[in-house]
């Protein structure tokens, strides 16, 4: 790198199916210095994936030739770290929470290309933090397990398969010990929301998915503290 020259914050894989969409998406994302693929179809998507890495993939959910949701899916299985946006029009609960299902975050269209962007950063930052050295120990906490290098969570010995956005949330619960943590703090801290809306269900939704995977192998870990927030037994 030299002179003025300002390392990219990641690559972007954009599949969009209409042109001027993909665009504002594409000329917004390049001015804020991300690399940028363009796609828009299921079937583009897949061969651009196969002949580089993208960081996040940002995915229209309603594609001409498949589903965005499934395309996510097998882009997921081919690159584990792979962070996934959801762009759908629409913003039904059970939508939404099939799309949080298995990806980092979703966004409505019509949308403000400004939050776009910001959620995209936000993203990144959480499934690929700056911070995490090579030579750091495993975070431990009771039967929990997690290696800060490889970003792999075991319980009690096994393997538990997290996607990036349930590591970040279980990484700071542990990180925070047996403390009752404040929805809103969760909020800021593994989201990056700047600004708290009382109606997000996001964490809710995710610690939902941290039970799910993690009581299977031994007793309940996460605790509820009604009207306050989430910590760990």
């Amino acid at each position: 790198m030299t002179g003025g020259e300002t390392k990219s914050p990641g690559t972007v894989l954009v599949v969009e199916d209409e042109e001027s969409i993909a665009d504002v998406l594409a000329i917004a994302l390049r001015y804020h210095r991300f690399e940028v693929m363009v796609a828009g179809s299921v079937r583009e998507a897949l061969a651009l994936a196969e002949r580089t890495c993208p960081d996040v993939a940002l995915l229209d959910v309603m594609l001409p030739d498949g589903d965005g949701r499934a395309l996510g899916r097998e882009l997921r299985a081919r690159t584990p770290g792979l962070a996934l946006v959801f762009l759908t029009a629409r913003d039904s609960p059970t939508e939404i929470v099939g799309a949080l299902g298995f990806g980092d975050d979703y966004i409505t269209k019509p949308f403000n290309i400004d939050e776009v962007v910001a959620r995209i950063t936000a993203v990144l930052r959480r499934t690929r933090p700056a911070d995490v050295l090579p030579q750091r120990p495993p975070l431990r906490y009771g039967d929990l397990e997690l290696d800060e290098t490889t970003y792999s969570v075991h319980r009690d010995g096994r393997t538990v398969e997290l996607t990036p956005t349930e590591y970040a949330l279980l990484r700071f619960l542990v990180r925070n010990g047996g403390r009752i943590v404040p929805k809103e703090q969760l909020l800021r801290h593994v989201w990056q929301y700047e600004h708290t809306p009382a109606e997000s269900t996001v964490v809710e939704t995710y610690i939902s998915y941290l039970r799910r995977k993690l009581d299977v192998l031994g007793p309940p870990v996460i605790t509820t503290r009604r009207g306050v927030g989430y910590g760990l037994a």
